[in-house]
């Protein structure tokens, strides 16, 4: 068991102890493998959407977990689409990072939909050490260029031309 794994199975025995419903996201539908696998393995109801997932077995996996069947729902990050309001889940586990911080947000907000009666908690496993390290400093960046653009900032005077260029060759 890899120790991803581990700390995922240690976190999701946690939340399952103290009756919480968990979305776990990977963008590796390798990785939602194992994470079934294990599940399996553990006795725990689960729900699963990929993008290979047809639409109607889509709408009956959805509407299985709202109704309470499976207390976590693996997604492939890509997979999630328009419209999913999935607010029997009160906490979101992110098992990867994606380049892009706005498609994890955009997946996290599966559990902010309207109804949503408790606070939502969000997790991110990352791997010290590794390129999903790099991903996140990515992110800060991205998010700190994106802030200072909308706050109507001068950019210019935070960061360097040199410095934007990496940024943007870099996702």
């Amino acid at each position: 068991m890899t120790p991803k794994l581990q700390l995922f199975g240690e976190v999701l025995s946690e939340l399952l102890e103290n009756r919480h419903k968990a979305l776990v996201f990977s963008q590796f539908v390798d990785h939602l493998h194992i994470i079934r696998d294990y599940l399996e393995k553990q006795g725990i109801h689960y729900q699963y959407l990929d993008g290979s997932t047809p639409a109607p077995e889509r709408k009956k996996r959805v509407d299985a977990f709202q109704a309470g069947v499976g207390d976590v729902f693996l997604i492939s990050l890509k997979a999630g689409g328009t419209g999913l309001n999935l607010t029997a889940a009160d906490y979101v586990i992110h098992m990867d990072p994606w380049w892009n911080p706005a498609v994890e947000d955009q997946a996290s907000d599966r559990a902010h939909r309207i109804g949503q009666q408790r606070p939502v908690t969000i997790y991110r496993l990352v791997a010290k050490d590794t390129i999903e390290d790099k991903i996140v400093d990515l992110h800060h960046h991205k998010r700190d260029l994106a802030d200072s653009l909308l706050e109507g900032a001068d950019v210019s005077g935070k960061i360097s031309t040199e410095a934007l260029l990496q940024l943007i060759s870099e996702s």
